[in-house]
C-alpha cells in the first residue's frame, strides 16, 4: 500500500524579539531591505510600528463615510417614498415632502448604516474571522500575547529566498528564527 508523501509548504520565515524597540528597528530594516509582504505580531499596540512597516492609510474611514451617505439617502428616500407614493397623507396642509420632519429618521439611518459599515468593514479589511493562521504552527508564537514580539516575512514576497531571508533575519539579532509552515 502506497502512502502519500507529506509535502510541507512554507508560509514564511518568522523572527522573535524581546522588546518593542527591537521590533520597530527590525520592521524598518525589513522595509528598507525591500520586503513588502511581512507582518508584525505584538501583545499590545506599539506607537510607530505602522509607520516603520510602511502601512498605507486605512480604508475603514472611507467605508464608514460612504455607508453613512448611503444610510442617509436610504432614510430620506424611504420617507419620501412612503409619504408620496405608498401612503400619501396630507396633515395640516403641509407638503407631502416636508423635509424638516424627515431629519431625525434620516440621521438615525445614517448612524445605523455607519455602525454596520464600520463593523463589517473592519472585519473584511482585517480578514476576520480567522480561526486559523499559519503562524499558529510556530510553538513560540504562543508568547505573542504575553511578552514576545514577532516579525514574519511571507514566502509570497517577491524578494523571499529561504537562505537569504534567514540570513537577513539573523542580521536583526532576534531571539530565534522559525520557518512557518502552511
Amino acid at each position: 500500500m502506497a502512502h502519500a508523501a507529506v509535502v510541507s509548504r512554507v508560509y514564511g520565515m518568522m523572527a522573535e524579539f524581546d522588546s518593542p524597540e527591537a521590533l520597530i528597528k527590525a520592521a524598518q530594516q525589513t522595509r528598507l531591505e525591500g520586503y513588502r509582504r511581512f507582518d508584525c505580531y505584538t501583545p499590545f499596540p506599539i506607537h510607530g510600528l505602522t509607520d516603520a512597516m510602511g502601512v498605507r492609510e486605512a480604508k475603514v474611514p472611507w467605508t464608514v463615510f460612504i455607508c453613512g451617505l448611503i444610510g442617509a439617502m436610504f432614510g430620506f428616500g424611504l420617507q419620501v417614498y412612503t409619504s408620496t407614493i405608498d401612503y400619501p397623507l396630507n396633515v395640516g396642509g403641509r407638503d407631502l415632502i416636508s423635509w424638516p420632519y424627515f431629519i431625525p429618521i434620516t440621521f438615525e439611518c445614517m448612524v445605523l448604516f455607519t455602525a454596520f459599515g464600520a463593523f463589517i468593514g473592519m472585519l473584511a479589511y482585517n480578514g476576520l474571522p480567522a480561526p486559523y493562521h499559519p503562524v499558529f504552527n510556530v510553538p513560540q508564537f504562543a508568547r505573542s500575547s504575553v511578552d514576545r514580539f514577532f516579525l514574519c516575512i511571507e514566502a509570497r514576497d517577491p524578494k523571499f529566498d529561504p537562505e537569504r531571508t534567514r540570513a537577513f533575519l539573523q542580521s536583526l539579532n532576534p531571539i530565534s528564527i522559525s520557518e512557518v509552515e502552511e
